[in-house]
């Protein structure tokens, strides 16, 4: 999971640009490399992640973020992060929207916990030029005009671009 999102978070990093001042959320962080890069600048980080192994994983490589305040890493997914409404300023996910068990439900509640003029960033394999790895996990363009959809029943504004390795959804609310 470490090697293969590499690329991946990188480029996402550059989408995001910069972070000062702003919450983010992660969905699905995994084993947390994503949320050391977002903790470098952006005000606080929230993981959320259904996989008791992947938090320990991530708690453990981001113990001086957490203890500093800036980091949080709790159970939740895309469906039920258990923060507030508008808790966050960007949402970013990447390499799990395929596989959330409710897309709805899950584009709906990271509605609901961005704030005005939020920002949610969902990323996947593919891209321009996919690596070897990845290149049998493409979506067929069915399954991303049903994201794509998704996301247009909540959000007045939703781009799908294409990077070097991702293929990525931004949305922004009101």
């Amino acid at each position: 999971m470490r090697l293969l999102n590499r690329s991946q978070q990188r480029e996402l990093m550059t989408l995001l640009g910069p972070l000062a001042g702003k919450d983010v959320l992660e969905v699905g962080p995994g084993p947390g490399v994503l949320l050391g890069l977002l903790t470098r600048t952006a005000r606080h980080v929230t993981g959320v992640d259904p996989s008791r192994e992947m938090r320990t994983l991530a708690i453990r490589a981001h113990a001086v973020a957490i203890a500093a305040g800036r980091l949080d890493v709790l159970p939740g997914d895309a469906g039920a992060t258990g923060l507030p409404d508008a808790a966050v300023d960007v949402v970013v996910a990447v390499n799990n929207v395929a596989i959330w068990p409710d897309l709805d439900a899950g584009v709906a509640e990271l509605h609901r916990v961005l704030r005005p003029g939020g920002r949610l960033v969902l990323s996947w394999h593919g891209g321009e030029q996919p690596s070897r790895t990845s290149r049998g996990l493409v979506l067929p363009e069915e399954r991303l005009q049903r994201i794509e959809n998704a996301l247009r029943a909540r959000f007045p504004d939703v781009r799908r671009t294409l990077t070097r390795r991702c293929t990525v959804f931004e949305a922004r609310t009101a």
